[in-house]
Order: C-alpha cells, then sequence, then structure tokens
C-alpha cells in the first residue's frame, strides 16, 4: 500500500492515551441483551451499520440512520442489475480521516466477498464506513468489473489515485484467480492465507464490536453477546462450499481439526437439480415457506407421538426424505390399481413425482438435512477437543431463522445445553475483514487485538493464567502461527 501504515490510521492510533485495556474515554449506552419480535426481524433482513471507534464501538442499526445521510452505496439488502448484493451492514469509521488505498476480496467455490473503504460524501459528519458486496463465483468477471469501477473512483470515494490501489485477496480464488484480477485491474494483488484471515475476521467481530454476535432459538430468538477480550479457545465452523472447523486457541493460533463436503455447495447443487430457484437467496426463501413434514419422515409418523425416553419429540425427523419413496410407491400401487398399468413396465417419471412434492418443501427438508448434520459435526468436533463455545460463519446461514435454530437446536441437544453456538450479522465476511485487516497498523481497534503477532491479547492471557501454564498449554497445541 502506497501509504505509510502510520498515517493509514493516526486518528486510530492517537486516540487511546495507552494501554491496550483503558476504559473509553466517552461512555456508551451498553447494549439490549434481548430484543421484540419485530427488531429481531429487522436485525437479520436489515443488519444495520456498525460505527467503529477506538474509544468505543457500537452499531447504528438501519433504522435508526437519519434519512438525509445518502452514502456513495447502495441501499441495505439491495440486489443489483449484475447479480452483487450489497448486504446493507456497513462498518463506520466515524473517526477515520486518513486515505485507505485497498479492498480486500474473499473469493470462494460459490461466491466472491468483497470489502471496501469509502467516503460518505453527502453526510455532515467525518470519516466513512466499510463496504461490504457478494457476487456469485461463476460471475466473478462482475466482480472484477466492480473493482474497476472502485478503482476509477478512488479519488472521490478515498481521497487517493486510482493506481494507488492495492487488492487483498484470500479464499481459493485469490490464487485462481489472480493473474486475471491483476491484468483486468494493474494494480498489485496480494495474497492472504485463507483460514488466517478467517480467525483475524471473527476475533475482531468478537472483541471490538457490540451487537454483532449473537445466540438465537425459538423461545430466544436473538440474543446479543457483549464483545469480550477474554473469548479463547472457541472453535469456529465456517459454512462456505464446504465446511472448515478450527480450534482457536488464542490470538493468530489455531489448527483445523475437521470438516465435510457436505456444506452450502451441497444445498445449492441439489436444490438446484431439483427446483426452479436461480440462486441461493431464492432456495432459502422457498425453505422459509416450506413444510418438511410432507417429505421428511418424522418420529411421530413411526410412533405416532414423542419418543421421550431418549428426548426425542414427535416433530424430530428421523429420516429426511423418508416419505418420498413410501409415496411414491403408493402412488404406483394406486395407479396398478385403477387400472393404469405402465406400458412395458416403465416407471413413472421422475418428473412425474415431482409434482407431488412442492420445491418449498424440498427446500426446507434438504437445508434441514445439511444443517443438522454440519451442527452434529460441529458438535462431536467441540466434545473431541474439549470446547464450549462454537461460532458459526459462512455465507451459508445468511441470517436465515430455520438454519440458525437447526445449528444452534442441534449443539443444544447433543451436548445437553453444556456448549453454546453464536451467530454473527457479518457472518459471510470474516475472510474479506481478516484480509483487509491485514493491512491495519499496530495498535488498532480498541483492545490492541490485531497487532501483526497477537502480542497484546497473549500477554493478558499469560496475567491471568501464569507465564508457565499458559506456555506449556501453547507448547502441546499443534499450531499454525500467523505472521
Amino acid at each position: 500500500m502506497p501509504q505509510s501504515r502510520a498515517d493509514l490510521h493516526r486518528h486510530a492510533d492517537t486516540a487511546v492515551a495507552s494501554g491496550d485495556d483503558v476504559e473509553p474515554r466517552e461512555r456508551i449506552a451498553k447494549p439490549r441483551a434481548m430484543t421484540n419480535t419485530a427488531e429481531i426481524d429487522s436485525a437479520i433482513s436489515h443488519p444495520g451499520s456498525v460505527r467503529i471507534n477506538v474509544a468505543g464501538a457500537f452499531i447504528v442499526d438501519g433504522t435508526e440512520q437519519s434519512s438525509n445521510e445518502q452514502p456513495s452505496s447502495p441501499a441495505n439488502g439491495a440486489l443489483n442489475a449484475n447479480g452483487s448484493y450489497h448486504e446493507g451492514k456497513d462498518i463506520r469509521l466515524p473517526n477515520h480521516t486518513a486515505v485507505v488505498s485497498h479492498i480486500a476480496v474473499d473469493i470462494g467455490g460459490s461466491l466472491a466477498k468483497l470489502v471496501y473503504f469509502s467516503r460518505e460524501a453527502h453526510s455532515k459528519e467525518p470519516g466513512g464506513r466499510l463496504n461490504f458486496h457478494s457476487f456469485e463465483t461463476d460471475q466473478v468477471d462482475d466482480c472484477i468489473d466492480f473493482m474497476r469501477h472502485l478503482k476509477d473512483n478512488q479519488l472521490t470515494l478515498n481521497g487517493s489515485k486510482p493506481n494507488d490501489l492495492c487488492i487483498m485477496a484470500t479464499g481459493g480464488g485469490a490464487f485462481k484467480y489472480h493473474d486475471r484480477i491483476k491484468k483486468a485491474l494493474g494494480v498489485d494483488v496480494l495474497r492472504e492465507d485463507e483460514m488466517a484471515c478467517l480467525i483475524i475476521g471473527l476475533d475482531f467481530f468478537i472483541t471490538e464490536i457490540p451487537r454483532e454476535v449473537f445466540t438465537y432459538s425459538e423461545t430466544e430468538p436473538m440474543q446479543f453477546v457483549e464483545p469480550q477480550p477474554d473469548i479463547y479457545p472457541y472453535m469456529l465452523v465456517n459454512i462456505g462450499s464446504g465446511v472448515s472447523i478450527l480450534k482457536v486457541s488464542g490470538p493468530r493460533t489455531y489448527e483445523r481439526v475437521g470438516g465435510t463436503s457436505l456444506g452450502g455447495g451441497t444445498l445449492w447443487g441439489l436444490l438446484s437439480l431439483l427446483t426452479p430457484a436461480e440462486n441461493f437467496d431464492d432456495m432459502l426463501e422457498m425453505a422459509a415457506q416450506g413444510d418438511n413434514a410432507k417429505v421428511d419422515m418424522l418420529v411421530g409418523d413411526i410412533y405416532g407421538t414423542d419418543y421421550n425416553k431418549i428426548g426425542l419429540k414427535s416433530t424430530a425427523i428421523a429420516s429426511s426424505f423418508g416419505k418420498v419413496f413410501r409415496m411414491k410407491r403408493a402412488a404406483e400401487n394406486d395407479a396398478e390399481d385403477n387400472g393404469n398399468i405402465p406400458v412395458n413396465n416403465e416407471r413413472p417419471s421422475s418428473s412425474s413425482s415431482q409434482t407431488r412434492f412442492s420445491p418449498a418443501d424440498i427446500s426446507r427438508s434438504l437445508l434441514y438435512a445439511i444443517s443438522n448434520n454440519i451442527g452434529q459435526i460441529a458438535y462431536l468436533h467441540s466434545h473431541k477437543q474439549g470446547l464450549s463455545h462454537i461460532y458459526f460463519g459462512g455465507s451459508f446461514i445468511r441470517g436465515h431463522p430455520q438454519t440458525m435454530n437447526t445449528l444452534s437446536y442441534a449443539i443444544k441437544f447433543w451436548s445437553k445445553g453444556q456448549t453454546q453456538a453464536y451467530f454473527l450479522r457479518h457472518e459471510g465476511y470474516l475472510g474479506a475483514v481478516g484480509a483487509f485487516l491485514k493491512r491495519q497498523p499496530r495498535n488498532w481497534g480498541r483492545r490492541g487485538s490485531f497487532e501483526g503477532d497477537g502480542a497484546a491479547l497473549e500477554d493478558r492471557l499469560r496475567e491471568r493464567d501464569g507465564t508457565a501454564e499458559w506456555e506449556e498449554h501453547i507448547s502441546e497445541t499443534h499450531t499454525l502461527k500467523l505472521p
């Protein structure tokens, strides 16, 4: 990045007088733990904006934004003509006035997630915001065109020259599309490790941003968790096209302990074959309207009631898609009984059988099947590793209530309430934010939690646990230390 790192965040570095854990100079209202039903729906569909200040970050929800505010980015939750999606949960940097000459992109197997900084030219407030966009990876050229637009408008957006722009890229596409991006934009493209960026992004959200992390269940639909510096160890279950499960033992210290190939790409692929949905959001919308009981075989279908001895409700799924074959065979028997015997023993076509099952019911059934599987695998790994905090990230979730409730219920059921599932409002952008933060100066953030070597948090952990015990813990863990 052409701008000096000291100059990049001069205001962020000087906002804290000394030390990593000093209290903010200006007290802010304590975030509410719970919201009412209307606020829950709004927070999920329009997660709002996060106003970040090193003296104390806080969220300004979309419903609370000034009507006179006209940011340069699209409106909250806007689906653009080129198929990209603006997430509508921008991160504000109100005290930031220095130039930012980089953007970050996380290119996965299904989606490319983009994070960039822009000034708010029409706002009377200083600073700017981080903007979030996503593109289908199959349309990666649209993503590149959008980055070209950002490059051409760097002077207006950030006050820097177009050629000063630097691309921070992560994910598999950072390697697959590296040459294409560099040739199209004519700028430096720096590749960052995918897993490392995920952890940096998640650590930032957990420790810095109020009203970002929350729990979810049917009885308590959305309960926010306050940021806290003492977060380790924990498990990250990142659900993208596939699933990666990471154990995080400390700042920049992690190991991949498992995963599964049955992830968001599996759901997307199968529903593309079984339903008319054209994109992932269409599939989630259909799932929200469907009834899996018309497709799945439930415990109640077998026992006629709950199976209380082992804690299974009558609505629990005994077999995903278990009713399909039985209902199809029943229809064939009815046809034979009525004299409609197929010619040459031909069986009814798959298209005719699909008409008995709506796309919405199929979508809901498959969503539950994938989510339940991920939930159980996540619990098994957490149990093996002795972890009680599981954070779910990745673009598979999308704030979808059925998905979050299924994952949360699976973790609670198998752990008998001893393990907690957590979700994030920016769950799909952990890697992109991590890549963006790789360009930040030392001591950035309220707790100094994103220094290159993670020394600030490590020092506090040593003070808490005792140096000898902490060093022994680290030495026993197979880890990959980030630079």
